[in-house]
């Protein structure tokens, strides 16, 4: 059909202009903000807490988690294409991407402690059948712990509130911070650097809350009754001479001297912070150059290693207990997870490495390009494992002059 200006005008949309009514069915409950984003508990966010916190759950974040398909030999095999593998790279919820979906556990995880990823809709009644996919998650508070249920408080995305259930540990995957013992633990390093952050908030707010700090010597003993008030007189006096005055300009006698405070009494608490901010940093295996992203590669594997591992393995594997029933493990399904080993290999190194994987026939040249982020080859040799340095089987050859005869 020939679209002309006569159809255009017709079937012409806007989404400022064709507004009719003019809200697009919007109810419930509204907010200047996301109502849904993880609010840290115990003041974290006012301290160094939350980079520490937020550059975790970003790593892990991404690490590829895959609902898959093995083999015989448990080897990687195939791609299922589910609703929960839909959850954990595509859409967890209306709110959130799978990517914002991990990163909001894992920061939920940190701060908490523990954390339940519930399912929001569901094909089947979790509470009836154990078979059923998967179609949106979130991330819960658990508010009460009993025998077989727990009470959490979800974000409901049709009224816009945030709700308290109560539904049974089978259907939801809780996960437990592997780290809980230096992050969560009352007395752990975390919870005393915390604390020792909010001391020294404390103590920056009272060095900064506009006073002066000056004395001034009169030029007289002041030992008697009449003296001390005399003097408390004569402060009395230059305070309102400060504080009427309108740019804080004041007077004193020839006899008097100023004497000005230049800092406050110092205490320890700057160097106990610093010494509990390393102690957690080696404790976490987390260094400055992860932080500020100066860390070299062997820096950078020992912390996959030694912090985001354990976290992903963690989720993969309660996720893989409570989202797959006996059934579908017994059909090898499995809910996996892949980090890109390719990113923290330098650009000089990569044309190397891409040698040695085409060459030892571990990877096709289709895949190196993909790597790099280049299109595929529409030639068919890209997609055979083959070292192109060797030359083809006789088998090869044969074929390729027998079709050669019969064109």
């Amino acid at each position: 059909m020939k679209i002309t200006l006569g159809s255009r005008l017709r079937h012409a949309w806007n989404a400022f202009c064709n507004r009719d009514p003019t809200y697009f069915g919007a109810s419930g409950a509204s907010y200047g903000s996301r109502p849904d984003r993880p609010r840290l508990t115990r003041g974290n966010e006012r301290s160094i807490v939350t980079s520490v916190y937020n550059r975790i759950a970003l790593d892990v974040s991404k690490v590829t988690m895959l609902h898959i398909r093995m083999d015989e030999n448990d080897r990687y095999l195939e791609v299922i294409n589910s609703g929960l593998n839909s959850c954990l790279n595509l859409e967890a919820n209306i709110d959130q991407t799978g990517r914002a979906f991990m990163q909001d556990v894992v920061m939920s995880m940190m701060d908490e402690g523990c954390v339940a990823i519930v399912p929001v809709d569901t094909t089947f009644d979790p509470k009836l059948t154990s078979s059923y996919d998967i179609l949106s998650m979130r991330t819960a508070k658990i508010v009460e712990w009993y025998p077989a249920h727990i009470r959490v408080r979800i974000y409901n995305d049709r009224t816009g509130n945030k709700e308290e259930i109560v539904i049974p540990k089978s259907m939801a995957a809780i996960v437990e911070n592997p780290l809980y013992a230096v992050i969560n633990e009352p007395n752990s390093t975390m919870q005393r650097l915390i604390r020792k952050l909010v001391l020294m908030d404390v103590m920056d707010e009272k060095n900064s809350s506009g006073k002066l700090n000056i004395l001034f010597q009169l030029p007289y003993a002041i030992k008697s009754a009449l003296r001390k008030s005399q003097a408390e007189e004569r402060r009395t006096e230059l305070e309102n001479q400060l504080t009427n005055s309108r740019y804080g300009v004041g007077y004193i006698d020839a006899t008097e001297k100023v004497i000005q405070l230049n800092r406050p009494i110092e205490n320890n608490l700057m160097a106990q912070v610093e010494y509990l901010t390393n102690l957690l940093y080696s404790q976490l295996g987390i260094t400055q150059g992860i932080l500020d992203g100066t860390a070299d590669e062997k820096t950078m594997l020992n912390y996959y290693d030694r912090t985001i591992e354990p976290i992903a393995a963690a989720i993969a594997d309660e996720m893989k207990r409570k989202f797959l029933t006996k059934t579908a493990r017994s059909q090898r399904q499995s809910i996996a997870y892949y980090r890109d080993p390719f990113k923290l290999v330098p650009v000089s190194e990569l044309a190397e490495i891409a040698d040695k994987m085409t060459r030892n026939e571990i990877m096709t040249s289709n895949e190196i390009r993909q790597v790099i982020g280049m299109k595929p080859s529409e030639d068919p040799k890209a997609d055979e494992l083959r070292n192109s340095n060797l030359s083809a089987p006789k088998e090869n050859t044969v074929k390729e002059e027998e079709i050669q005869n019969e064109e």
